[in-house]
């Protein structure tokens, strides 16, 4: 069917008085709409189906019990003929075209002065599809570009106006704190994908979806406060003032961070400070890298007769207070620098010097790479593999179930080896 003399437009119907000729679902649906959209629904049918009877029941639309009579239509700004009967319906539509109403006739699309689109709603944006007069082929569309939204593929920023210099500003700014995985772009969650796509300014890490930010507009404004081993540019307190700063000047912020950010990821610092200055700020968890990166080299923190609880801490704080024992998993984040120190700490706590050790460079990236050995070789192994954060060290008997481990494992004939797969 062509459409070429189809003019889309977007109704207002806030208080205005619409008519709906039917009781079936069809019109059940269409009246619930309406209702959705603020109008005052008048139903005219006989026998209500059950999603009808809801609807009446409810109060929520006036029911009318009876046939259609022509003056129903008088004082109505939109008509939805749906009642299943094809005279019925011709009968509404041609009512509703003498008195220059718009009206949808469900029972013939051809005639009709007005076609019902196929709706996707996220947020305040609002998608209609007509397809040639196809309903499922525009209902395939519509999904589609719900999920596009929903995901964050397609642009969410708010403008006002067509030209440039029209930056729409939320009368209130917020604040969300993304977790954006171990690195993979699509790792990174869909509700993170989707704030990020809405985001007015964008505080990024070094580490992180780092990808993802070339898919920005050009209006949004990336802050970079990467930090790195012994090298903070932005300390913590100027990045929770530039969260505070962008969000009162009524912006859209998200705050990119690698991992999650309630592990060790400071953003409960960061969500304080927020609350403290009104700021509205919310939590979107992320795929850690504690879990995820010895994943991707085959290792669970966790294994049935081999490890029931794993602890996690960073490799810049102490571990004497570690569980003994290598079958509790011990995961350090960004301790390569401090290899030297921890490894003999955690021989002396009951692991000994066979007990595995993994360490995972730049998980989930091209450049991953899982060095392999144990707690009594892995210093010198590192060392001769120039082995550099980002890293994952994970320390336990889990080791062996990576299909990169070596049958020799217990013999601590070890070497670096290549990832298990490539990440683009």
């Amino acid at each position: 069917m062509a459409i070429v003399d189809l003019y889309p437009t977007s109704l207002r119907l806030l208080g205005r008085p619409v008519l709906v000729v039917g009781g079936g679902t069809v019109a059940a649906r269409r009246a619930k709409a309406l209702l959705d959209a603020g109008a005052h629904v008048t139903l005219v049918a006989h026998v209500l189906s059950a999603p009808a009877r809801e609807l009446a029941d409810a109060g929520l639309l006036s029911w009318q019990a009876r046939d259609y009579e022509s003056a129903d239509i008088s004082g109505v700004w939109y008509v939805v003929a749906a009642s299943g009967d094809t005279a019925t319906d011709a009968l509404v539509a041609a009512d509703a075209e003498s008195n220059r109403i718009w009206c949808v006739n469900h029972s013939d699309a051809a005639e009709s002065a007005a076609w019902t689109p196929a709706v996707a709603t996220v947020e305040d944006i609002k998608v209609a599809v007509n397809a040639g007069g196809d309903p499922l082929r525009a209902v395939a569309i519509r999904n589609a570009i719900a999920a596009s939204l929903e995901s964050g593929d397609l642009p969410l920023g708010r403008f006002r106006g067509t030209g440039e210099g029209h930056k729409f500003n939320p009368e209130k700014g917020r604040v969300a704190l993304v977790g954006g995985g171990p690195g993979a772009e699509d790792l990174i969650t869909v509700r993170g994908r989707r704030l990020l796509a809405e985001a007015d300014v964008v505080v990024a890490d070094r580490l992180g979806p780092r990808g993802l930010l070339e898919t920005l507009g050009e209006h949004v404004e990336v802050i970079e406060v990467g930090k790195t081993p012994g090298h903070h540019p932005v300390p913590q307190g100027e990045i929770n003032a530039i969260l505070v700063r962008e969000a009162l000047a009524g912006k859209r912020v998200v705050r990119l961070k690698g991992g999650d950010p309630y592990v060790l990821g400071r953003g409960g610092e960061e969500a304080i400070a927020c609350r403290e200055h009104g700021v509205d700020v919310e939590v979107v968890p992320g795929v850690t890298s504690a879990v995820s990166v010895p994943a991707a080299a085959g290792i669970p923190v966790t294994h049935r007769g081999l490890a029931k609880a794993f602890t996690l801490i960073s490799g810049h704080e102490e571990l004497d207070n570690v569980p003994r024992g290598s079958d509790h998993t011990v995961i350090l984040l960004m301790g390569v620098g401090t290899l030297n120190r921890s490894m003999p700490i955690l021989e002396a706590a009951g692991r000994g010097q066979d007990c595995p050790v993994a360490i995972i460079e730049n998980g989930y990236s091209k450049d991953q790479r899982v060095t392999i050995g144990t707690l009594g070789t892995i210093v010198s192994l590192a060392q001769a593999a120039r082995v550099r954060n980002p890293a994952v060290v994970v320390v336990g008997d889990v080791v062996r179930v990576s299909p990169l481990a070596p049958p020799e494992l217990a013999t601590a004939n070890y070497g670096t080896r290549e990832t298990i797969r490539s990440f683009s």
